[in-house]
């Protein structure tokens, strides 16, 4: 036994692997991560070029002139924006901030991993809320709430199913919470999302004093790199996030590139458009090899393989990892006949789709 141990709410956490294809292979078509398929803007890689000869400085955060960007962008008040190193920072300092030991938080049952955890790192109890099928079920969110539920945390589009619960739901959710409770919307893929019965969450947190939107540059804007994400929150958590939040969480070049990206209006409607094109079309081929994927209205999916005839899914992406693809499975979910890919590039999806018919007709990898 080690001389010094951990903190007991978190003994039994485990640390997260990336997938990693063999060495063999001089590409690797990661669509395991759910990252922007076309890259980031070029002209977020200009700007961030032009503050190279800086990174001997701390950055200029609050003056970098980002978040004025964002208020821009959306027509909100700068002054409730919270900048992150990603939303995952924003994430724990949210349950950093706000959990009493022993306080509750709500998740769904297929919801972002990253929740449970911050919550156990924070000294809370995660509290799971069955889904409905694979999407979040508000019914089940609501019956989870007792006099120690302080925070629920709701990912739409939910991560990793791909599913989204309408606005009128999120309403109801809001309405049905005692006032005390946070409600933290991660609208992460929010971006990708074309349908009218969807809202990322603006309205709520201008409505109320107790909803917080968490925003990323890692999708659709294609930085997942440089690590980059904001919160939009009434002013006292704000205030809150900012004062328990490192002061330079996040780096001088993320900052640069994201008021170039966030500008960059044509490459936002382009990464739009290449995803509203291969998200059906790759659902369409994987159903034409007898597979099922699900509903998605983000920039991956899941689905399902036979469990019987031996072409399961772990062996799926076994065969896929061994031509230099990588795929995410759903072990973690205790779904095992279930993979989840991300949108890649035109020759990225082909290159799947030949891959899963190369398999499933017994081809070698």
């Amino acid at each position: 036994m080690p001389s010094v141990a951990p903190k007991s709410s978190i003994a039994d956490l485990v640390a997260y692997k990336p997938a990693r294809a063999p060495q063999a292979h001089d590409r690797v078509i990661r669509l395991n991560l759910n990252e922007g398929a076309l890259g980031p803007s070029p002209k977020a890689m200009a700007a961030m070029a032009t503050v190279a000869g800086e990174i001997h400085r701390y950055p200029p955060v609050a003056a970098s002139g980002l978040i004025e960007a964002i208020a821009e962008r959306h027509g909100i008040d700068p002054e409730r924006i919270v900048l992150g190193c990603g939303s995952d920072e924003l994430i724990q300092a949210i349950t950093q901030a706000y959990l009493e030991p022993g306080d509750e938080v709500i998740h769904t049952q297929y919801g972002f991993l990253l929740f449970p955890i911050a919550t156990k790192v924070a000294g809370g109890v995660p509290v799971s809320a069955a889904d409905d099928g694979f999407t979040a079920s508000i019914d089940s969110i609501l019956a989870k709430v007792t006099d120690r539920t302080k925070i629920v945390f709701l990912a739409n589009p939910n991560n990793p199913t791909g599913t989204h619960v309408p606005e009128s739901e999120v309403r109801r959710l809001r309405a049905g919470l005692p006032d005390r409770v946070l409600l933290v919307l991660d609208s992460a893929y929010a971006e990708y999302v074309q349908r009218n019965d969807y809202t990322a969450g603006i309205e709520l947190v201008e409505e109320t004093d107790n909803t917080v939107m968490l925003r990323t540059f890692s999708k659709m804007y294609g930085m997942a790199g440089l690590r980059l994400g904001w919160g939009y929150c009434p002013e006292h958590v704000a205030r809150v996030l900012t004062s328990v939040k490192p002061p330079y969480g996040v780096n001088y070049p993320a900052l640069a590139a994201g008021i170039a990206a966030v500008r960059d209006l044509e490459f936002q409607e382009k990464s739009v458009a290449h995803n509203a094109a291969w998200l059906p079309w790759l659902q369409d081929e994987f159903r034409k090899l007898g597979l099922e994927p699900q509903p998605s209205v983000a920039n991956f999916f899941i689905v399902r393989f036979p469990p019987e005839g031996g072409k399961t899914a772990t062996a799926a992406r076994e065969f896929l990892a061994g031509r230099g693809i990588l795929v995410r499975n759903m072990a973690d979910y205790g779904e095992h006949d279930f993979i989840r890919l991300s949108v890649g590039q035109e020759d990225e999806n082909r290159a799947v789709v030949q891959g899963l018919a190369d398999f499933l007709n017994g081809a070698a990898a």
